[in-house]
């Protein structure tokens, strides 16, 4: 499977909690943190949701 590396590049300040509970679920807790998570529809969708505050890489 494809990998995805997330960086969270703006402030979760002002999101709906909805968004915020994506972040978490993905393992984003703070500004400029970056993981590594397999691509699957589930990520795939929450990236989706949270793709204005994200920016994403494929490896």
């Amino acid at each position: 499977m494809a990998k995805l590396k997330i960086t969270q590049i703006k402030s979760k300040n002002g999101a709906t909690k909805r968004q915020i509970a994506n972040l978490q679920s993905l393992g984003i807790h703070r500004l400029h943190q970056t993981v590594e998570v397999e691509l699957t529809p589930v990520t795939k969708g929450m990236v989706e949701k949270v793709r204005h505050l994200v920016i994403v890489e494929e490896i």
